[in-house]
């Protein structure tokens, strides 16, 4: 019912977060690595992405309305339980899978312009 709204916070946090670290980030010509801030844009991407599809899946079966209060559950007490259930267990799930994901993407990154770099350097 409202499982979206928990990546949608990690990625609002995520993006607090880049915008920060961007602006503290100095490049170093010497050292070839991925800045931080871009792979914090990766989880920001794919949090906001799967948040967008969760919203557009949970518009589809008529559990969010254009009209208040919005989410059907929040119409009855008994099913504002079941849809913070739904967040603690389902939202978070899925939000740790997406940055357990996206710290496999980041060593796998990491990995291969290392790699490269060494390359370079035979």
């Amino acid at each position: 019912m409202a499982c979206f709204i928990v990546p949608g916070v990690e990625a609002v946090i995520v993006k607090t977060a880049e915008n920060r670290i961007r602006k503290k980030e100095q490049t170093v010509e010497s050292e070839v690595k991925i800045p931080l801030s871009v792979k914090l844009k990766w989880l920001e991407e794919m949090l906001f992405g799967g948040c967008a599809l969760l919203l557009f899946e949970h518009i589809w079966h008529g559990e969010i309305v254009p009209y208040f209060p919005f989410l059907t559950a929040m119409s009855n007490p008994a099913d504002m339980m079941e849809m913070f259930k739904e967040m603690a267990t389902v939202g978070v799930t899925m939000t740790a899978v997406v940055t357990v994901a996206w710290l496999g993407i980041c060593r796998v990154a990491d990995a291969l312009v290392s790699k490269k770099s060494g390359e370079k350097e035979a």
